[in-house]
């Protein structure tokens, strides 16, 4: 691929360098039979599957100036199937925490959390209340991965008596 301007979910270097090896060393372990080396530079295939996580966008509609889905999602696949992405994931984490101790932060914050009250009915069938609770909870990682989750509590109708 040509050069590009570098997107914001782009791996910064000092990360590429920390990780490069892994990649190496499973490409190494993966030879394809052809002998093919592969037309997109490992560095931009990472770069796609963060543009990917980063945006939410489906596979197939990446930008065209990133590896198309079907390389994008093979390599993607093949990580999270035999756990090359954990251990990419630890290299990462471990660098993260290692910062942390060195500029005196315990690595426990999160940097911002958003949540939002909410009210919703029962779905059709269920029996007692509405259900009344807290959604929508997210959090951006220092990874710049996001994190989303729901909480709910709900109160039965019996409950409330």
């Amino acid at each position: 691929m040509s050069e590009r301007k570098p997107y914001q979910s782009d791996l910064p270097d000092e990360q590429w360098a920390l990780i490069e090896p892994v990649l190496t060393a499973w490409k190494n372990r993966h030879r394809s039979v052809s002998g093919h080396q592969g037309r997109y530079s490992m560095r931009e295939i990472v770069n796609a599957i963060l543009y990917q996580s980063r945006t939410g966008c489906q596979w197939a509609l990446l930008p065209n100036n990133l590896p198309p889905k079907s390389a994008t999602y093979y390599y993607f696949a093949a990580w999270r199937d035999d756990g090359t992405d954990q251990q990419i994931h630890e290299l990462l984490r471990c660098q993260v925490r290692e910062r942390n101790r060195r500029f005196g932060s315990n690595g426990h914050e999160l940097p911002h959390t958003r949540s939002q009250p909410h009210r919703s009915p029962r779905l059709p069938g269920e029996t007692g209340g509405e259900t009344h609770g807290w959604s929508r909870v997210s959090a951006d990682s220092e990874l710049g991965l996001s994190v989303s989750w729901t909480t709910t509590t709900v109160a039965d109708a019996s409950s409330r008596q």
